[in-house]
C-alpha cells in the first residue's frame, strides 16, 4: 500500500469518534468511518438518518463522499468502520464489530479501483479490542466497478 503504513489503533479510534456525531434518532444505531490518505491524514464520517430513511446516509459513504468533494479519491489508502446501539446518551456501545453493508461496500470499491488498491477494510466494535480485518476484495469478490466501464 505505497509508503502508507496503517495505525489501525488509530483509525478505529478516529472512527469511534465520528460515531459520537451519528445523527440516527430511528435505528439508534451509531456507526463511525475513518478513511486513511496516503498523506496520513484522516476523513471520517458518521451516519445521517433521514425520516423517509431510504435516504439515509452510511458512515463510509459520508466519508467516501467528503474526500470525492475534495478531488482525493485516488487518495484512500484504507478504512475503518464500527458501530453500535445507541445509549441513553446517544454513545454507541456493544462489544462486537461491525462490517460495512453491500452498499458501502460497492461505495468502498470505487475508491479501491480509483486509487488502484486493495483496500484493508477495518471492521471494529463500539467498545473492546475486537477488529476484524480485511481486503475490500475479501469482502466484494468479483465486484463491478469503475474498471469495468474502462475507467479508472
Amino acid at each position: 500500500m505505497d509508503d502508507t503504513t496503517v495505525d489501525e489503533t488509530g483509525l478505529i479510534a478516529a472512527a469511534r469518534a465520528a460515531a459520537l456525531h451519528a445523527h440516527a434518532p430511528y435505528s439508534r444505531f451509531a456507526v463511525g468511518a475513518a478513511v486513511l490518505m496516503t498523506d496520513s491524514s484522516v476523513v471520517t464520517g458518521a451516519n445521517f438518518e433521514n425520516a423517509s430513511y431510504g435516504l439515509s446516509l452510511c458512515a463510509e459513504t459520508v466519508a467516501l463522499a467528503t474526500i470525492s468533494a475534495q478531488g482525493r479519491l485516488r487518495e484512500v489508502a484504507a478504512i475503518a468502520v464500527i458501530g453500535g446501539a445507541m445509549d441513553a446518551d446517544g454513545r454507541p456501545t456493544g462489544t462486537g464489530p461491525v462490517s460495512p453493508c453491500g452498499r458501502c461496500r460497492q461505495v468502498i470499491n470505487e475508491a479501491a479501483q480509483m486509487s488502484r488498491r486493495d483496500l484493508p477494510v477495518l471492521c471494529g466494535a463500539a467498545e473492546g479490542d475486537a477488529v476484524r480485518r480485511y481486503t475490500l476484495s475479501e469482502l466484494l469478490p468479483d465486484a463491478f466497478g469503475p474498471a469495468d466501464l474502462g475507467i479508472a
